[in-house]
């Protein structure tokens, strides 16, 4: 069995409101979120799950509240010696633009995404603006993209899961590393929505769905399935992985 090691690198960051992460919990609580790139590392391949802002804000005072360095796509991948040239496989949690801006750059990566966030991506629903047709119509044109319609093994040790709870195709990348089975979750959420505060767990709610979601209550089922699914849980938008610490 393939074992891989994965590598977050900040390639973005958003404030705003914590409920905006957290669904009717932090209100008004101003908080940033990292925006990851992780470069799965392992095997004969050079795969990413998702590619990050174009230009992203690299400031020391978005540094420090997220406790990590920002770098640029090109910054994140020469840590590991690479260039977005090398990059063989993108796997996308969804299309919204933070998490596709640089796909254009990856000329030579097969880039897989779920059927919905393609039709999501070239006719958005008025409420969802996050959908930018710009940064996806590059390698579409190029033949590039690999699309899903179902749950679909990529390589041995990485399965993309199905999980519409942030948006209709969004997906949750699974990965098998030495340390158990890893979920880079396909819904933007932080640590507290997997780990409640006791006020929340008193309420005998397990989970806090996402803040942004289609249908909260199937949110909340998909978040407990991952949790069952996973051994290692890495909600999309958490600032503890932005210091870089492998995983796995």
């Amino acid at each position: 069995m393939a074992q891989y090691k994965i590598h977050p690198m900040v390639m973005g960051t958003k404030v705003f409101d914590k409920s905006m992460m957290t669904y009717q919990h932090g209100t008004g609580v101003a908080y940033t979120i990292p925006i990851y790139c992780w470069y799965i590392e392992g095997g004969d391949k050079t795969i990413l799950v998702d590619t990050g802002e174009m230009s992203p804000i690299q400031s020391e005072e978005r540094e420090k509240a997220i406790g990590g360095p920002i770098h640029t796509f090109e910054q994140g991948l020469a840590l590991h010696g690479l260039t977005p040239e090398d990059v063989d496989i993108v796997i996308h949690t969804h299309l919204h633009n933070d998490h596709c801006e640089n796909d254009y750059k990856c000329v030579n990566a097969a880039i897989y995404v779920h059927e919905e966030e393609l039709k999501s991506i070239h006719d958005p629903h008025p409420l969802d603006y996050r959908y930018l047709e710009d940064y996806i119509e590059d390698v579409e044109e190029n033949g590039q993209l690999r699309v899903m319609t179902q749950d679909t093994r990529i390589l041995p040790g990485i399965e993309c899961i199905h999980t519409p709870a942030h948006t209709k195709g969004g997906m949750t990348v699974m990965v098998d590393t030495a340390k158990g089975r890893a979920a880079i979750t396909g819904f933007c959420v932080i640590h507290d929505n997997f780990q409640p505060p006791p006020e929340i767990r008193a309420m005998e709610m397990e989970v806090i769905p996402p803040g942004t979601h289609l249908d909260v209550q199937q949110a909340y089922d998909i978040m407990i399935d991952i949790q069952t699914r996973a051994d290692i849980i890495l909600p999309l938008h958490e600032p503890e992985f932005a210091a870089g610490n492998v995983i796995g």
